[in-house]
């Protein structure tokens, strides 16, 4: 048990609010791994392959892999940094690729003789974020995917703007979404490298009120996760993105530039592609009961804030409802199984956004199933 704890809260997600997540580069040596840095299509992921060669791959997206035994016998992880995050160089993201960039840097990985074998199959592990990639990796290369195990991700319909489990837009300019959604203020002391706990908006307070339902469950980790937090690349081309105006409430829409942009809807649409694919893996699907920023009721959907007030001049119910997020994912993953796949949704009580660093013991007895391990 304590062996497997311990791989789970080392399975740590490198985060910061609205779905920016950043990878530990500094600590990678200590930890046993070994960095490469093959040319890719834009970011450069830093990678850390740890465990035994010839072992089963495990590519890990937007969580920082770690094999400790008993896991290191079985599993062999490999863990980039998704550009603009962590060791990445800060290449710029087209938003209306959607998450294309970041599944394009991950798939010329498996093409690198260092890090894979010739026409290996990992299971790929994406967390939030890195759940979309991993998606538009499955959706683009079907034939390189072994399964995969999705850890409270975004919706297959993005983030924001939709209203109902067929993913509906809430206004043609899907307004809501975007860069322009994000808090200045945070913004703004990302980039100032802020480490205290002044104010709601520190980066500090925002990890530990929405990324974890119980605080107390960041233990030692706490400040390893700010310092990921806190070197994302700021910018037009990176986090938040760039806004559009709307005449739509509240007045803004997608940009075409940046990470929040790349997850709109208006640009992140990826339910039909999903289901369509016909080498389908299983899928694996873990989230918390208690995940605020994936939900039904998102303390980061401009729609569910305006609903309770937080954001003035919300329309109303009719016009402009929360997005069922979570309602989103089990329609697809749904019908993913009736195309003649195969997915199982595991719900963790009284879990927040991070079931693998909340969670570990669970977290890891589904990953290692899932692989096949022991």
């Amino acid at each position: 048990m304590a062996a497997t704890r311990s791989m789970g809260r080392r399975l740590m997600d490198r985060t910061g609010p609205a779905w920016h997540h950043a990878a530990d580069g500094d600590r990678a040596a200590e930890r046993g791994g070994e960095r490469h840095r093959p040319t890719g299509t834009g970011g450069r992921p830093a990678r850390r392959p740890t465990g035994a060669a010839g072992a089963r791959q495990l590519l890990v997206l937007r969580v920082l892999g770690a094999a400790d035994p008993p896991a290191a016998a079985t599993l062999r992880v490999v863990a980039p940094d998704l550009r603009g995050y962590g060791d990445t160089e800060t290449a710029p993201v087209d938003a209306t690729r959607g998450l294309r960039d970041f599944a394009d840097d991950v798939a010329a990985l498996l093409d690198s003789p260092r890090l894979f074998a010739a026409d290996t199959r990992p299971v790929v592990v994406g967390h939030s974020l890195g759940g979309g990639v991993a998606m538009r990796l499955l959706v683009d290369h079907p034939d390189r995917v072994a399964g995969l195990l999705l850890a409270a991700p975004v919706s297959p319909y993005g983030f924001g703007g939709t209203r109902d489990l067929d993913g509906t837009p809430t206004t043609p300019d899907f307004a809501g979404t975007g860069g322009g959604t994000a808090n200045p203020d945070f913004v703004a002391r990302l980039a100032a490298d802020d480490r205290g706990t002044d104010g709601p908006t520190s980066p500090r307070n925002v990890l530990r009120a929405t990324y974890v339902a119980d605080p107390a469950s960041l233990g030692e980790d706490e400040d390893l996760l700010l310092d990921s937090m806190l070197s994302t690349a700021i910018g037009d081309d990176n986090y938040p993105g760039t806004a559009s105006p709307s005449e739509n409430w509240p007045g803004i829409a997608p940009g075409h530039r940046g990470v929040l942009n790349a997850l709109a809807p208006a640009h992140f649409r990826i339910a039909d592609e999903l289901v369509a694919v016909v080498d389908k893996p299983p899928v694996v699907w873990v989230r918390g009961d208690a995940d605020v920023i994936v939900s039904d009721t998102s303390l980061f959907d401009l729609a569910y804030l305006g609903s309770l007030g937080a954001v003035p001049g919300w329309p109303g119910e009719a016009d402009c409802p929360a997005q069922p997020m979570v309602g989103q994912t089990r329609e697809v993953l749904e019908r993913y199984a009736a195309a003649g796949g195969a997915y199982r949704e595991v719900v963790l009580p009284g879990c927040g956004h991070t079931p693998h660093l909340e969670r570990p013991p669970e977290f890891v007895a589904e990953l290692l199933a899932l692989t096949g391990g022991a």
